[in-house]
């Protein structure tokens, strides 16, 4: 492109410039990283090439996932802090792989902008490279859009997809799951990346004293199912996003049902409650209440599983019972109303 081009595509409110700096910082980057030999061709071309080792494998399927981060970005904007739901980023389809017995594999991220900041971009695509250090993920690819007239300056919106590979005859999922398994349950950070309208709605009046709790980004799962994969009793795995303990009958048989007992449901669920008027069991169908990730796992293997978690605060929160509707949900036991 020619500098009249670019001056003229600048001035339209588009840095080609700055793009260009931050895809040469981002691919310039020596840090090593999942994976690394097994990506041919990465950032910085028009596609990225990546070999998989299928002779590992007995029969293996490629597992893919994409989601964003909801109206969340919308807080991080009005607060100037873009980077913070990076991280948010990668947990929302990560989480989503490993449920299904998955072994990450490599991450691409989409990010729009009103106006392209460098450093915060910078910052952005940092903590979107360490989230997926950090859930076994290499990063080889995306795509940066400055956007002028669609999105404001500060506003915002990204997009992630994930990759993994799973052996066919070790795909988790409901045709595993059997009456008396147990429910395993791993802590949330908040409220994640769900349900932010409302969050937004109920905070509103006191954001500032509210918008460090809210902004603390999605936990990463897969540093903890990695501890436990080798186990034959894990049977299913649902990531408690949108719609609370909902996601929970996506695992099962029509003919099962889970049992659910009390935990200690965090403070900052309990707020959003007051301030809502919400009934227990309307705050358990939108939000986490503080369990991010929940393994169906085999009677025999919870005390395996519950101390090879220990430290990462895994907690019983529940079993697996026929179902008394013929139709897979789920029930509250010991809950106060």
């Amino acid at each position: 492109m020619s500098k009249s081009q670019t001056s003229s595509y600048k001035q339209a409110g588009v840095d080609i410039e700055a793009g260009e700096r931050l895809v040469d910082w981002l691919s310039s980057s020596s840090e090593a990283s999942p994976h690394s030999e097994k990506v041919i061709s990465g950032i910085g071309g028009f596609a990225a090439l990546f070999r998989i080792d299928f002779k590992q494998y007995e029969d293996p399927l490629i597992v893919s996932c994409t989601d964003g981060v909801g109206t969340k970005v919308k807080l991080a904007a009005d607060y100037g802090r873009m980077p913070v739901v990076a991280q948010d980023l990668v947990a929302m389809s990560v989480n989503d792989l490993i449920c299904c017995g998955a072994e990450p594999m490599f991450f691409l991220d989409y990010l729009a902008v009103g106006k392209l900041e460098l450093d915060d971009s910078k910052a952005f695509l940092g903590e979107i490279r360490r989230s997926c250090h950090q859930s076994g993920l290499a990063l080889i690819g995306g795509e940066t859009a400055e956007m002028p007239g669609v999105y404001q300056d500060k506003d915002f919106d990204c997009a992630g997809f994930a990759i993994g590979v799973v052996d066919r005859p070790k795909v988790l999922g409901a045709e595993r799951v059997q009456a008396g398994d147990v429910l395993l349950g791993l802590p949330s950070t908040g409220f994640h990346s769900n349900g932010y309208s409302l969050v937004r709605r109920l905070f509103s009046k006191d954001m500032d004293q509210w918008v460090d709790q809210l902004l603390v980004p999605t936990a990463l799962y897969p540093a903890s199912y990695a501890k436990i994969r080798h186990i034959d009793g894990i049977h299913a795995m649902s990531h408690i996003t949108g719609g609370g303990l909902d996601n929970i009958p996506r695992i099962l048989p029509k003919t099962l049902s889970a049992e659910i007992t009390p935990w200690e449901i965090p403070d900052l669920f309990l707020e959003a409650q007051r301030r809502g008027q919400m009934t227990t069991d309307e705050l358990l169908r939108t939000f986490n209440c503080g369990v991010g990730l929940v393994f169906v796992v085999a009677k025999d293997r919870k005390d395996q599983v519950m101390e090879l978690l220990k430290s990462d605060g895994v907690m019983e929160i529940g079993q697996i019972v026929e179902s008394s509707e013929g139709s897979s949900g789920w029930t509250l036991k010991g809950w106060d109303a």
